[in-house]
């Protein structure tokens, strides 16, 4: 059973800083990409960053090239995702979801994700 759950949000200051985790289970990591979707109130859900299982190559939106950074912990099954100096467009709530099979021009594409798991809200305060 694929089991995909975030955890790391909350209430942050602006400036301030947070790790997203997403502990995966259920599934083998062969030819899987990790990614993290977010969604503000009011707009659609928009790709972040992803990063593949193995190799560990990572993609990110080109409009948060700089300010995001993902990663992963193989050994614990988890992947993650960083923010320093949050600012308020930051809020939002974030998602991790798996793709198998997705080759690098389409890792960025949301339909390519088959599972996901039930999000993190991150609110940054003004």
């Amino acid at each position: 059973q694929v089991q995909l759950v975030e955890s790391g949000g909350g209430l942050v200051q602006v400036g301030g800083s947070l790790r997203l985790s997403c502990a995966a289970s259920g599934f083998t990591f062969n030819s899987v990409a990790m990614g993290w979707f977010r969604q503000s109130p009011g707009k659609e859900r928009e790709f972040v960053a992803a990063i593949r299982w193995n190799g560990g190559m990572t993609y990110y939106s080109d409009s948060v090239k700089g300010r995001f950074t993902v990663s992963k912990d193989s050994a614990k099954y988890t992947v993650y995702l960083q923010r320093n100096r949050l600012e308020p467009e930051d809020t939002a709530i974030y998602c991790c979801a798996r793709a198998t099979g997705v080759v690098s021009r389409t890792v960025r594409n949301i339909d390519k994700y088959d599972h996901w798991g039930q999000g993190t809200q991150v609110t940054v305060s003004s």
